[in-house]
């Protein structure tokens, strides 16, 4: 249970705000609700299903701690990515030749999730639990994401507004944070456990220290690029 609160909401908080999130607030203005609400359940089911089940076949094959460090270097890249802001501007093609509506949402959200944070999310989770919790991870990952999505739609659909970005951003920067820091230390006790000895809580430190101060330098040239006309 708390595996799938965990997922759950790690992947509500990195939804929030993101383009797919986005993209499904415009599409209110093409589709009735209950299309849109199909074809995104759908689409999440599918992606989060093959994305956990690749993260599952690499815990099978590859050793613990070889997936403990894979998976922390990823959170904390998904944290730096998450305060250092998203450059890459999203265009949508307006049209489409779909006449079945729950299946254009389908195929759209689809393409536009492929490869995005909330999908690498359920490859690590699933890399990281194996696939003795794979189907928890499944769950909690498609209900994170299409909560996440269904809020973000209904808030747009309902208020015309979208939900702040920069709270959302330090809270999906600070639980990737925790997450990578976390998943490192295990990491570095399997290491020193199986491989060779290490001073973990130094070395631990070091790398902490440095990724704060990473971020800061992301943070600072983010706002320099806002700054500038």
């Amino acid at each position: 249970m708390i595996l799938f609160f965990k997922v759950f909401f790690t992947e509500f908080i990195a939804e929030m705000g993101d383009k797919t999130q986005l993209m499904l607030i415009a599409l209110t203005s093409k589709y009735k609700l209950r299309d849109i609400i199909l074809g995104t359940g759908v689409a999440i089911l599918v992606l989060n299903g093959l994305a956990v089940l690749a993260g599952g076949l690499v815990s099978e094959f590859v050793p613990e701690w070889v997936i403990k460090m894979i998976a922390a270097l990823a959170f904390l890249y998904f944290a730096a990515s998450t305060i250092a802001g998203d450059d890459e501007e999203e265009e949508e093609d307006g049209k489409t030749k779909i006449k079945f509506a729950p299946l254009a949402v389908f195929c759209t959200f689809f393409v536009a999730e492929l490869g995005d944070k909330t999908q690498l999310t359920a490859i690590t989770f699933g890399a990281n639990e194996g696939m003795r919790a794979a189907l928890v991870v499944w769950i909690g990952c498609s209900l994170g994401l299409f909560a996440a999505d269904m809020l973000g739609m209904l808030i747009g659909y309902l208020l015309k507004s979208k939900t702040p970005d920069g709270l959302l951003s330090m809270l999906a920067f600070a639980i990737f944070s925790i997450f990578g820091v976390y998943t490192l230390y295990q990491g570095l006790k399997l290491v020193c456990a199986s491989v060779c000895p290490i001073p973990v809580i130094p070395v631990l430190v070091v790398v902490t220290i440095a990724f704060a101060g990473l971020c800061a330098f992301l943070f600072i040239r983010r706002e320099k690029k806002k700054k500038a006309p």
